[in-house]
């Protein structure tokens, strides 16, 4: 039974003088995607999907490194396009991301539509599996658009419920030829439970 799992990006270091996709890991980030390495689902993964942000692309370099395997970049694997408003205060952001979630056929303050996000990523992975040869795959990406496709493959509902932890550094696992979930949200860092 292949596996895929989506990996969201850990800490990043946060600067809003540049634009949020070319943010990079913070320190912890970094370290918590380190850690991740000891963990023993990482050890089946054959194949390497990234977003085209710097933080996805450094997390999936860091697994890329540690299993001897090329990073394949997907630019459509991006976060919720949330370039009309740019760095938002974390509370002001969280409120925003509550009506995105809560409201998905209609653009909050020009972010892009919840529905549109979550068709582009579902599209994306589709077209990466496509060509998977019945390997375990990791997608890296981020916790907006990862909890839209898992939503999709739960038959749920888009609402912010099955939101990764806070902080991200987070991933959840499928079953890919039943797209059937295996399990919701873990940290990347601990072992299942």
């Amino acid at each position: 039974m292949p596996i895929a799992y989506y990996i969201t990006h850990p800490q990043v270091q946060v600067d809003a003088s540049i634009p949020v996709p070319e943010w990079g890991l913070s320190d912890t980030g970094r370290a918590r995607a380190s850690a991740m390495l000891d963990q023993p689902w990482v050890g089946s993964i054959r194949r390497i999907v990234s977003s085209g942000e710097r933080k996805a692309i450094e997390t999936a370099e860091i697994l890329a490194r540690h299993l001897c395997l090329a990073v394949q970049v997907r630019q459509r694997m991006h976060e919720n396009d949330r370039s009309a408003t740019g760095f938002l205060p974390p509370s002001e952001f969280e409120a925003v991301a509550d009506q995105f979630f809560a409201i998905p056929h209609v653009s909050i303050r020009g972010w892009e539509r919840a529905v549109d996000a979550q068709s582009r990523i579902v599209g994306e992975v589709e077209l990466a599996l496509g060509t998977n040869q019945g390997n375990d795959i990791a997608f890296v990406g981020h916790g907006g658009v990862g909890t839209l496709l898992l939503l999709h493959l739960s038959g749920w509902e888009i609402s912010r419920e099955a939101d990764q932890p806070a902080g991200g550094g987070n991933y959840f696992a499928y079953d890919i030829g039943a797209r059937r979930v295996i399990h919701g949200w873990l940290p990347i860092d601990r072992l299942a439970r």
